[in-house]
């Protein structure tokens, strides 16, 4: 959605349109997220890592009432009794399971009379005057929030056992030029914006909009695949402290670690597990569940690096044709279907180099969509940052024990995806769908 000033009466009734469809078109993957698995499944735990699929959803309703109903529409709490219950900072994960959560049944209903009420406050909101409601931040801050959740319920599904339970569409086939493609693309140095000042459902962590210096720097064209992965595996990359840090060297070693989570060997050959089928490991889509610490360990023994966040946003946005940021990698027109892997259509990264009609202006393909690729960077605040509308989102995450991820997967929706957007996590973690690219500094003559 682009930014728009003094909307006008007819511009606020689109823009109530276009937050009624985002809302509508939100809530039919959560519907089909969890009317995909019977009542069991719903109210089961599948993982310590994970939320029982009901909380997930009764969670999005208690939020949307809290900010929707409650802060912008002013209509007294219709479950005040439950707000405790879904805080996320109140009960950890691993903990839920044993918590008086609302059953299927009551959770639907409750996520279905939050929404009417929404959208009634929609309909009578004046969509400017008011910092939480400008260009309908609040309502945008609620449908990426229900869809991060969908990409959580997603992981979820992953993770449960039992046959395939979703729908998908096949992935595209690798271009014609894929094989062509070089494996790493220059990106000159110098200095480019960073972030957002203007975009209207940008979240805190991505403000203010600021500039940023960035040495000369190549980054790989596309995401490090499973072919190329498996090479370190078969070098004994996961034997090797040489290859990780002292910290990913012990969590290596704590957990085992032996090839990405999900994959298993099966003789001279090697199997994963994903979404309940279970498959050859495809040597030409992008590396999926790994974590911070496997990709560093790979790209140490690539003669490489992962790239600063820094560096993944010049890559991702900066045009030097004109000297500014786009939006996204191809411009600043919102994702469609040509341009990335978005949105649980597929259920799997399409394989690398797919996409040219998303390439950046430096060449690189695939920065959004696939996988969200881990970054060298710690979680911080931008300079200028201001915590809005509540420090929960980002500001009680900030610094080194989390890493940040760029650029979304195949189970993340545009809405909540921009060439700006910032995700993390902790480095161990690899439930996640997350991959990575690899970087590194050139030699002198390497970037004219």
């Amino acid at each position: 959605m682009t930014s728009t000033h003094h909307l006008g009466e007819q511009g606020t009734s689109r823009l109530r349109s276009h937050v009624a469809g985002e809302l509508e078109r939100t809530r039919r993957r959560s519907a089909a997220l969890t009317d995909a698995v019977d009542e069991a499944d719903l109210v089961r735990q599948h993982s310590p890592l994970m939320s029982p699929l009901v909380w997930d959803l009764a969670h999005i309703g208690s939020q949307e009432e809290i900010w929707l109903v409650r802060d912008v529409g002013g209509i007294p709490a219709i479950r005040p009794d439950i707000d405790d219950l879904y805080d996320a900072f109140q009960h950890k994960r691993c903990d839920r399971p044993q918590l008086p959560l609302l059953g299927p049944a009551e959770a639907r209903g409750y996520v279905r009379t939050v929404r009417e009420k929404v959208l009634d406050v929609l309909d009578r909101t004046p969509l400017e005057g008011r910092r939480l409601v400008e260009r309908a931040f609040a309502f945008g801050m609620i449908v990426q929030h229900e869809q991060q959740h969908d990409e959580t319920m997603l992981a979820t599904h992953q993770l449960r056992d039992g046959p395939p339970a979703l729908v998908e569409e096949p992935t595209p086939a690798a271009p014609a030029d894929a094989a062509a493609l070089p494996l790493e693309v220059a990106v000159p140095g110098g200095p480019f914006v960073m972030g957002t000042s203007t975009e209207p459902w940008a979240l805190d962590n991505e403000r203010p909009a600021h500039e940023v210096f960035v040495d000369d720097f190549l980054i790989d064209t596309t995401p490090v695949t499973n072919g190329r992965f498996l090479e370190f595996v078969d070098a004994g990359g996961y034997d090797d402290p040489r290859w990780w840090s002292a910290a990913g060297w012990a969590y290596r070693q704590r957990a085992d670690l032996r090839a990405p989570r999900f994959w298993r060997r099966d003789g001279d050959r090697w199997l994963r597990r994903r979404f309940g089928h279970v498959e050859p490991v495809p040597p030409d889509e992008p590396v999926v569940h790994v974590s911070f610490h496997e990709a560093e360990a790979f790209a140490a023994w690539a003669g490489k690096r992962l790239p600063t966040e820094q560096e993944w946003e010049k890559a991702a946005r900066f045009d030097p044709r004109s000297g500014r940021s786009r939006r996204y990698p191809w411009g600043d027109e919102d994702p469609g279907p040509e341009h990335a892997n978005l949105g649980q259509r597929h259920l799997r990264p399409a394989p690398a180099g797919a996409y040219p009609a998303g390439a950046a202006p430096c060449g690189a393909r695939q920065l959004i969509g696939d996988v969200w690729e881990w970054t060298a960077t710690d979680f911080l605040p931008y300079p200028g940052f201001a915590a809005f509308p509540y420090r929960e989102y980002s500001e009680v995450f900030f610094g080194p024990e989390h890493k940040v991820l760029r650029g979304g997967s195949f189970g993340t929706d545009a809405s909540a995806c921009r060439g700006t957007f910032r995700n993390w996590d902790f480095p161990i973690r690899r439930q996640i769908f997350a991959g990575f690219r690899c970087a590194r500094t050139p030699a002198p003559d390497e970037i004219g």
